[in-house]
């Protein structure tokens, strides 16, 4: 038997154990019997889990304390946190760590040989997904809460991309003005900026979007394999999503089981209505010109008026657009924070502020020190 593999059976073990204690801890601070009599099955199926990875580790010749597994640090530390601000607060970690433990044992029994750990591994992938899909209802979370998928958007990208230039082309000007450089160098500074900034979002935004297919992917081909492996889970939560949606029980069940009888059908209608993952709308080359010429544009900004007016009248005119600008670009990003537009405004206001002072400071101590 291989180190690593006994290494990873010691980390499931370990993590049972982590997991059976933190639902106690869960269990005693829970005012809710109903919540409580969960929380209290719920540690007792983890300790069984132990209990199965022990018996697997010692029929190969590894045996484990009977006692079973002391609790991490890490652990602790949750417990601690958990008595002290109450199961609200600890119930999302165990949510992402039932998620977690759902993956693992999936790979691992995508990886392991055929035997007692590759059996072992799919019976608690399937148990792990039952708790995670119960805590997931206690804390009105997504279901399968190991799945990631997030989009960008057109928009978001316009936004950011146009916020990131001028913040950061705003601070490189004013850190040259500080110097008190000739204009002709302030002029250069900023379009030299403004050009590598551009280009480094713009390559920041096809590797963000090419990272964000790959993840897609990723969890469709899991979504795939956990319809092969664990049709029940995948049935019952097709039939929870059409209840949740209005329709009765008995009909949703039918319907999840007609679905379920076709895997491809099955999985198009997992990846749309539980992964939220349609059809693509936009390449990662789309996305990365998308946001590098939106940081162009912001980074122009402050520059323009050095192409326009004089010295002085160039960097009061660069510093009144620039600032009026990070006021819009706030105002604009609450569209996705959720923000009032002006106190979002206001915090992009202060912090293009904060950025000029900082850039001109620096730009007038550095030419003192040369």
């Amino acid at each position: 038997m291989a180190k690593s593999e006994l290494h990873n059976w010691l980390h499931h073990w370990q993590d049972e154990g982590d997991a059976a204690f933190l639902y106690g801890v869960l269990a005693s601070k829970e005012p809710d019997p109903k919540k409580r009599e969960i929380y209290e099955k719920l540690a007792g199926v983890e300790e069984r889990h132990t209990q199965m990875w022990a018996k697997l580790l010692g029929d190969h010749g590894h045996p484990v304390p009977a006692a079973g597994p002391v609790p991490t640090l890490n652990a602790r530390v949750m417990a601690w946190l958990g008595r002290r601000f109450g199961p609200r607060y600890l119930l999302p970690l165990l949510l992402r760590e039932e998620g977690r433990e759902v993956k693992g044992y999936m790979d691992l029994h995508r990886t392991s040989p055929a035997g007692d750990a590759k059996t072992v591994s799919l019976t608690l992938a399937k148990e792990s997904a039952a708790h995670a899909e119960t805590l997931a209802g206690l804390a009105g979370s997504k279901s399968e809460p190991w799945h990631r998928a997030e989009s960008g958007g057109f928009l978001r990208n316009v936004v950011y991309g146009f916020n990131d230039g001028l913040t950061a082309n705003f601070g490189l000007v004013a850190g040259v003005i500080g110097a008190a450089v000739q204009p002709h160098v302030i002029m250069i500074s900023g379009v030299a900026g403004m050009i590598a900034d551009a280009l480094s979002m713009g390559a920041s935004g096809y590797l963000a979007a090419k990272s964000e297919q790959e993840v897609y992917a990723h969890e469709i081909a899991m979504e795939k394999e956990e319809i092969r492996l664990m049709p029940e889970v995948e049935e019952e939560e097709l039939a929870l999503m059409y209840q949740v949606k209005g329709v009765d029980p008995r009909t949703a069940r039918r319907m999840a089981e007609e679905v379920m009888r076709d895997p491809v059908r099955a999985l198009n209608e997992q990846v749309r209505e539980e992964l939220k993952i349609g059809e693509a709308h936009s390449t990662p080359f789309k996305e990365g010109w998308v946001t590098g010429a939106a940081t162009l544009v912001g980074a122009f900004i402050p520059v323009a008026p050095f192409l326009i007016f004089q010295t002085q009248l160039a960097v009061w005119t660069s510093f009144a657009i620039s600032m009026l600008s990070h006021f819009g670009v706030g105002a604009a990003r609450s569209v996705f924070t959720g923000r009032g537009i002006f106190r979002s405004g206001v915090d992009m206001f202060v912090v293009g502020l904060g950025v000029a002072l900082v850039g001109y400071v620096m730009g007038d101590l550095v030419a003192r020190l040369l």
